[in-house]
């Protein structure tokens, strides 16, 4: 079994990943690895955030290693929050905050047309590439649901009628931005 280090601190997308991967690889957490640091996200791309993160933790420990980077981009909001979408109501990263501020800013609008895109940088025996997935669908006008993070209580995945966070993990992986992307991460591994 591959093991490979995932750059992040968030539990939840740890247990998404783990979920698509199953028993073909062993992720191992930044905790797991004995890193305890938080690391920046200064850039205007998901791209530029997600290779931040993972060449820092390949530079700390010259191991394989993958990070991601996701935003929610609202068509309504010329793509906003998109890169800020966990500091979209400032640095505290409070999604009942986030969630407020995104349903403020499209309570006047008729287009509730949004997608979530994540953007993963895996960097494999010191070379970097980049896989993406995409999940289009709705922003709703209140939240439903009390599975997942983020903006999942008000995103409802085009071809279902329940948020995200309405289903289980099962059910959100059916659609996911994130297990689209890890996909093609995995078919890359795999060939």
């Amino acid at each position: 079994m591959t093991s490979i280090i995932f750059a992040t601190n968030n539990q939840n997308k740890v247990e998404e990943v783990r979920a698509v991967l199953g028993s073909r690889f062993h992720i191992i957490t930044l905790k797991e690895a004995g890193i305890d640091i938080d690391i920046p996200e200064p850039h205007d791309t998901l791209e530029a955030n997600a290779s931040e993160k993972s060449k820092t933790i390949f530079e700390i420990t010259n191991q394989n290693c993958f990070s991601e980077d996701t935003g929610l981009e609202v068509v309504a909001l010329n793509g906003k929050p998109g890169v800020k979408s966990a500091r979209y109501a400032g640095e505290s990263r409070s999604f009942d905050d986030n969630i407020e501020k995104l349903l403020t800013k499209l309570s006047a609008s008729d287009n509730k047309a949004a997608r979530f895109r994540t953007v993963i940088s895996l960097i494999l025996d010191g070379k970097e590439y980049l896989f993406e997935g995409i999940c289009t669908g709705t922003i709703i006008a209140e939240r439903k649901g009390n599975n997942g993070f983020g903006y999942d209580p008000v995103f409802v995945p085009d071809g279902s009628d329940k948020t995200f966070a309405e289903m289980d993990m099962a059910g959100k992986n059916k659609f996911s931005h994130r297990k689209k992307a890890m996909e093609k991460l995995i078919n890359f591994l795999n060939n």
